[in-house]
């Protein structure tokens, strides 16, 4: 009786688990279960944009947005569904599961960085979001844009965001897979019409761009798909020990793909057709000056549901983040932090900043490095530990005191912790954008837009040739009366440093 009871908690339309492992009885869930879940992750009509901005900013033809697009998706999905591995390693979300390579303090700082750049992913989603609602309007009822309707529209679709990702795995997955359905059917549509009314002798006379805008526009696009990597193992936690990892990355990779390239392309070939596309003030309402109102409508309402599922899914990651930070509330209301300062960002967003993709490209290659030092040194742990009998240990990542596995020395692994730095720091120094550019942005590596891939590559290689930390495995290192009465009185207390 007791097993059913915690059966039907977990399998209910609200997820009451938060931070904690998922126990081996409890893992239920299988690999198509995640091809959904990455389609919708995609979901965004920004890709339209970045399609758009590849043939009108770095001067590419079809062919060559074709490269692109199947390079991004299968580079940035691919690292996403390896890190993903270590959830049905561990059966916990990967900021928890990040205590193991960074200590349990160490884990705190890209923790950290990781939420920030988590809120302007969510802001630039939940902005565009609010854009496609106010152009259905515009196109339906001739209502016009005002402040008054953004802030009530953007302020509906947060709302509508944290509801649906408060309910948690169970509700996301029924949603994502319905519109996964739906915006193929009108994806196929919009498809059609292109076919049918787009010039395409204009299309293929396109002369070819440079091989470095090639490499840059890989890096712009694979940036939303970094952004997801450290969030992999969070959607694969439920799945059974003996699930394969080949299954899980390839799953990843060609959910991803089949609406990130398409969706790339048809951005690359309306652009022909409208080259202001790319310089519009808001990425959603050259839809409707494109397409006819009859399909630009339900065309944007399943993107709608497609941009407010992919922020619930960004949400319901960051609810695990900010428990693993020592946030003391419960997952569904650690969300709210992040539904109020997308809220205030988007407003920001929407109301002051002069030009939207600007900043939206300036915020994907600032956020990919910040992802990728994380990511090397977390992918070398990872290699590490895939030989161990016991790969995670599930007590251990819930236990926050002295006596914890993984409190190397003083709560940090050096190891990871300078790797991770440095290569953030180094990172940083090969970035150009519009808001700063580091003393080395004007090397190749620079020139390129390939920070992030240096950033992954210096992370990784000093955390390889650094000594191999060492865990906590006797349980008496630095352990004190009062760490034993800590750890007594609560496994979960959180750490202050």
């Amino acid at each position: 009786m007791d097993n059913l009871s915690t059966a039907d908690t977990v399998d209910g339309a609200i997820e009451t688990r938060g931070i904690e492992p998922v126990p081996d009885h409890e893992r239920h869930g299988r690999v198509r279960e995640l091809f959904p879940t990455w389609v919708a992750a995609n979901i965004s009509v920004l890709l339209l944009t970045m399609g758009a901005a590849l043939v009108v900013f770095n001067q590419l033809n079809f062919w060559q947005v074709l490269i692109v697009a199947a390079c991004a998706a299968a580079i940035s999905f691919g690292m996403v569904g390896v890190i993903s591995v270590s959830g049905k390693w561990g059966g916990a979300p990967g900021a928890t599961l990040s205590r193991a390579t960074f200590g349990v303090r160490g884990n705190l700082f890209p923790g950290a960085i990781l939420w920030i750049a988590r809120f302007g992913w969510e802001t630039i989603n939940a902005v565009t979001g609010a854009y496609a609602v106010l152009t259905v309007l515009d196109l339906l009822f001739g209502i016009k844009s005002n402040t008054a309707l953004i802030v009530v529209t953007l302020f509906l679709f947060v709302a509508c965001t944290f509801l649906v990702s408060g309910m948690g795995r169970k509700a996301l997955n029924v949603c994502n897979t319905w519109s996964t359905y739906l915006f193929g059917i009108f994806s196929v549509l919009v498809l059609g019409y292109l076919i049918v009314h787009i010039h395409w002798s204009e299309v293929f006379s396109k002369h070819a761009g440079t091989t470095a805008m090639m490499i840059a526009g890989v890096g712009t696009i694979a940036a939303g798909g970094i952004s997801w990597v450290p969030t992999g193992p969070d959607f694969a936690r439920y799945l059974p020990h003996a699930t394969s990892g080949k299954k899980i990355a390839g799953v990843t990779v060609s959910g991803a793909g089949l609406v990130m390239v398409p969706m790339v392309l048809m951005g690359a070939v309306m652009a022909v057709a409208s080259p202001g596309l790319a310089q519009a003030s808001d990425p959603v309402s050259f839809l409707g000056d494109l397409l006819p109102t009859w399909l630009a409508v339900p065309y944007l309402l399943t993107a709608i549901v497609g941009m407010l599922l992919i922020n619930s899914l960004s949400m319901y990651s960051a609810g695990f983040t900010a428990q693993t930070m020592g946030v003391k509330l419960p997952r569904a209301m650690a969300v709210s932090i992040n539904a109020v300062i997308s809220l205030v960002g988007g407003l920001m967003l929407m109301l002051v900043a002069k030009s939207f993709l600007g900043s939206f490209i300036t915020f994907l290659i600032l956020l990919a490095v910040s992802f990728s030092a994380w990511i090397g040194v977390y992918a070398v742990d990872m290699f590490r530990r895939r030989t161990r009998a016991v790969r995670y240990d599930a007590a251990a990542l819930m236990d926050t005191t002295r006596t914890s596995r993984y409190w190397y020395k003083g709560g940090y692994c050096w190891q990871a912790m300078v790797s991770w730095v440095l290569a953030l720091a180094l990172g940083l120094a090969f970035t150009k954008c519009d808001w700063f550019a580091g003393p080395f942005s004007s090397t190749p590596i620079g020139k390129y837009g390939l920070a992030w891939a240096a950033t992954i590559v210096i992370s990784a290689a000093i955390m390889a040739v650094l000594p191999a930390p060492r865990e906590n495995t006797s349980g008496t290192a630095e352990v004190s009366a009062d760490a034993k009465a800590e750890q007594a009185e609560s496994t979960e207390q959180p750490v202050t440093v």
